[in-house]
């Protein structure tokens, strides 16, 4: 997404109609036009509620596919491949003759004129949805967004698979003890539960079926480090379940450190504030997330960490007919700021649509209320922690509870029932299915990050 590639008027789509306050409902479908850009859990979610509802829609997405972004990090260390946690997007409205999805990448909205121009057309709208997320935050660190790699998309996920499996692949060809060593440790920045359940995956992996596949690499080579800004792991969850996460980290053989602030990421280094420079061929960045920066460029009102305010309706203030949801949007309840998670997304997506379904019948919009049910995080095999139901979980126990969860809210049957294939595979027999280092996979994003890495 960027500015406009050509200067010349682009084709408009769909007509402007009257105001959206005097459409008017007939054979059960509105008038009015609704565009939603962006088909995460917002996006597709506020889609899904137009069409219970029988409203036409326009959903636009630069992919054709929805991501499940709770696994993602499982493709990330090879136990899932991309297909289980995608879906087609129109495979999800196939019958939904109202939704119509279109692959587009949105160049710039004209919030005055109520245009969206995509790919060198202006789409017109009534109520505009946008449900864009976020990005990493990389906190103004050196070298972070340059050298790492980040854990929010499936092509952020699937060449960081690869890199890791072609790092032991080089090590059990290296003849240098210290490069050998150098290709083996590995970094994760950020202790929320993207870096936990990633640092727990990556460590099974590690010492499960690579360590079996490469038996000419020692145990003793490899590291795999969790470094936290803050004073534990798991902000926002109980101080209990923190512990517990950090005791199974540990017992799976990676180091933990809090307080642990990073100040220079390079190509083979990090340095932090209190352990000086430490070596490292590899730092996946889940330290944090910032709103998607492209809004800025429509014009938009950006407020703290590139999100945008709303009022508590999900309205932007000057533009009652547009309305912001998910990561991007910047909402403080009674409790503080709403946790980045899907749960708010898709709520605030519904929420969004009933709000402009009460727009067109001439009602007022009414504020969000948001039902916290609960977090989780997986620390690996038989572990986890959870906060639901208003008590504490740890153990198989919430580990039986957080694979039902996850498994029930997965896209389509097939989805489901691949995951829980998998799932069962690796568990019965140690094993991850997903380790094939394809070529026109293997790309280390961005290529100048790595020079030693060519080739890779």
């Amino acid at each position: 997404m960027g500015g406009r590639d050509r200067p010349e008027p682009a084709q408009v789509l769909m007509a402007p109609s009257r105001p959206p306050q005097q459409s008017s409902e007939m054979n059960g479908r509105a008038e009015a036009r609704i565009v939603i850009v962006g088909a995460g859990f917002g996006g597709l979610w506020a889609a899904k509620r137009f069409a219970a509802r029988r409203l036409a829609v326009t959903l636009l997405d630069k992919n054709n596919y929805h991501t499940f972004f709770p696994l993602l990090y499982q493709v990330a260390a090879a136990e899932l491949s991309p297909s289980e946690i995608a879906y087609p997007i129109r495979g999800v409205f196939r019958n939904e003759p109202l939704v119509e999805f279109r692959r587009a990448e949105v160049r710039d909205v004209d919030l005055g004129a109520h245009i969206v121009n995509i790919d060198g057309s202006r789409l017109a709208y009534d109520y505009l949805v946008i449900a864009l997320g976020s990005v990493p935050n990389f906190f103004g660190v050196e070298g972070a967004a340059r050298h790492s790699f980040p854990l929010r998309t499936m092509d952020d996920a699937i060449p960081l698979r690869y890199h890791i499996l072609t790092c032991f692949e080089r090590a059990a060809q290296a003849a240098d003890a210290e490069l050998r060593k150098s290709l083996l440790r590995f970094t994760i920045v950020g202790g929320g539960a993207t870096g936990v359940e990633y640092a727990g995956a990556l460590a099974e992996l590690i010492y499960g079926p690579l360590l079996q596949d490469y038996g000419t690499i020692s145990p003793e080579d490899v590291q795999v480090r969790l470094l936290e800004a803050g004073e534990r792991l798991l902000p926002g969850m109980p101080e209990r379940l923190q512990a517990y996460a950090r005791v199974r980290l540990e017992a799976r053989r990676v180091t933990v450190r809090t307080g642990c602030r990073v100040e220079f990421v390079g190509p083979n280094r990090i340095v932090t504030g209190d352990d000086g420079e430490l070596a490292t061929h590899t730092v996946v960045w889940s330290a944090g997330v910032q709103g998607d920066p492209t809004v800025s460029r429509w014009g938009l009102p950006v407020g703290p960490a590139g999100r945008v305010p709303v009022g508590p309706t999900l309205q932007l203030p000057d533009h009652p007919e547009v309305f912001v949801v998910g990561d991007l949007a910047y909402l403080e309840s009674d409790e503080g700021e709403l946790p980045l998670v899907a749960q708010v997304a898709l709520q605030q997506g519904s929420a969004a649509a009933d709000n402009v379904m009460r727009m067109i019948r001439g009602e007022p919009p009414v504020p969000f209320t948001y039902r916290d049910l609960g977090m989780m995080a997986v620390v690996g095999r038989n572990a986890a922690v959870a906060q639901i139901w208003g008590g504490t979980f740890t153990g198989f126990g919430a580990w039986i509870l957080w694979l039902v969860i996850h498994v029930s809210n997965l896209i389509g049957f097939r989805n489901r029932a691949l995951v829980l294939v998998n799932w069962a595979w690796n568990y019965v027999f140690y094993r991850r299915a997903v380790r094939l280092i394809l070529p026109d996979a293997t790309r280390d994003p961005p290529p100048e990050s790595r020079p030693s890495d060519s080739g890779l």
